[in-house]
């Protein structure tokens, strides 16, 4: 067990926005959550990471480094790729003095190998291509070793082929770094591509749980909806 969520709550001003949720997430497992916008796909790795504390219920993770990427890459305008990706190991506590600047540079192109970019250290996130910016944000997420990567909307805003592109890498982190991983999504694509095992949140809660491809065939309502797109179904769009 890398990640264990029991009933989990969340509220924002009276709208319960996480509600009662649970699932499990294993080493080398990668779990998708899904679901119409609203629904609280981002809220749950927020509370995961720490960055929003939970109202009630429990949160376990395997000790060690929990490594979120955001959902535009929030790379560091100001520092180049290589500063961008040892961050952390310059700046925590716990790390900032474990290793020297060579040891640091090895770190930077091993990270850097492992998501396809080699010899753009000295380049800063504005000269980089989107798909480029994602994946040094991914070089960043796992610098530290992490045994469970949250992903949030990794193919937002990136076109058809460099959203396939950034899925293998999302397929490869997981082979490499063996992280649970959990991706937040509302693409098919990766839904498919990436993920063991799927959730589809709507209202605060869990309405399926189950494979990809038991999710594709649509035996659940709310499953039917969402991979159609339709309109018609359970789920209400709030305007």
């Amino acid at each position: 067990m890398s990640i264990e969520v029991k009933n989990l709550i969340k509220t924002f001003d009276d709208k319960r926005v996480i509600d009662e949720v649970s699932f499990k997430v294993n080493d080398s497992e990668t779990l998708a959550v899904v679901g119409f916008s609203g629904s609280g796909k981002s809220t749950i790795l927020k509370l995961i990471c720490g960055l929003l504390k939970p109202d009630s219920g429990e949160i376990m993770t395997t000790e060690g480094d929990i490594a979120m990427v955001f959902q535009y890459s929030a790379l560091f305008d100001s520092l180049n790729v290589a500063d961008n990706i040892s961050f952390a190991l310059r700046e925590r506590k716990d790390l900032r003095k474990k290793y020297n600047e060579d040891e640091l540079k090895e770190i930077v192109r091993q990270k850097l190998e492992l998501v396809g970019l080699k010899g753009i250290e000295n380049k800063f996130p504005s000269e980089l291509s989107g798909g480029m910016q994602k994946r040094v944000s991914f070089a960043r997420a796992i610098v530290t070793e992490p045994n469970t990567i949250l992903y949030d909307e990794p193919t937002a805003g990136l076109d058809p082929i460099s959203s396939t592109l950034i899925e293998d890498y999302i397929v490869r982190l997981k082979e490499e770094t063996k992280a649970a991983s959990i991706v937040v999504t509302h693409q098919m694509s990766t839904i498919t591509r990436t993920a063991d095992r799927v959730i589809m949140l709507y209202d605060g809660k869990i309405v399926f749980e189950g494979t990809p491809e038991e999710m594709l065939r649509q035996e659940n309502e709310y499953t039917k909806q969402f991979v159609t797109a339709s309109l018609e179904g359970p789920m209400k769009m709030i305007a």
